[in-house]
């Protein structure tokens, strides 16, 4: 099977929610031995990304939502221990904080970047989902962690991206931790307005952005 049709057969297990085939599929990936990241973009990302069109577009409800996040995250269950095991140390260690916000339950992107921060060297707490917003905080001045990355999935939760960062001056914090934003809703003008370090479009680009925020702390 050539990487195309894998690629789109990875895409059409998470469209479907075959929990089955997308674990076969992600351990074909394997296989191959080609680079992993393009096949978790192409194949399984690009399916859950349609996933999520097909739900606001009201083709989708939610037992067909869950059934394709399930899929993914089969998927990533496979894959996960392979991006560890080949990952380079690029991270230098770098302990990172990472969560969706408050009243946000979506955790699929979330737990995407948290894997390819690890693959890439960055020690990573993650906070799972829905979580308050002073945890962010209070963990990364307890764990002396020098990033906090935030995922939201609705506009309605992204004003939490700027109260964490509001958390971080009261705390008089800021200057030591780094605020990296990212999720479907969220863009650059935004993460400009709230004062945000970083912003991220997929879980590539923040490791990319993860790694420049490290080195311009001196990390």
């Amino acid at each position: 099977m050539d990487t195309t049709e894998l690629r789109r057969l990875q895409r059409k297990a998470v469209l479907d929610g075959d929990v089955a085939a997308a674990t076969r599929l992600a351990r074909d990936a394997i296989e191959t031995g080609n680079d992993l990241h393009a096949f978790i973009d192409d194949g399984f990302v690009a399916g859950i990304q349609e996933v999520g069109r097909l739900w606001e577009e009201g083709e989708y409800f939610l037992p067909e939502l869950m059934q394709s996040a399930d899929a993914m995250k089969a998927a990533m269950n496979v894959l996960r221990p392979e991006l560890l095991r080949k990952g380079r140390a690029t991270g230098s260690g770098v302990k990172t904080v990472i969560g969706t916000v408050q009243g946000d339950i979506h955790d699929i992107g979330k737990t995407l970047v948290a894997t390819f921060l690890e693959a890439n060297g960055f020690e990573v707490i993650d906070l799972g989902r829905d979580v308050p917003l002073p945890d962010f905080v209070e963990t990364a001045v307890r764990e002396n962690a020098r990033l906090i990355c935030l995922s939201a999935l609705l506009t309605t939760t992204m004003p939490g991206h700027g109260r964490v960062i509001e958390l971080l001056n009261e705390a008089g914090r800021k200057e030591e931790i780094a605020v990296l934003v990212g999720g479907a809703p969220v863009t650059r003008r935004f993460a400009d307005e709230i004062g945000a370090d970083g912003w991220a479009v997929n879980a590539v680009d923040a490791v990319g952005e993860a790694r420049r925020l490290s080195e311009a702390a001196g990390a």
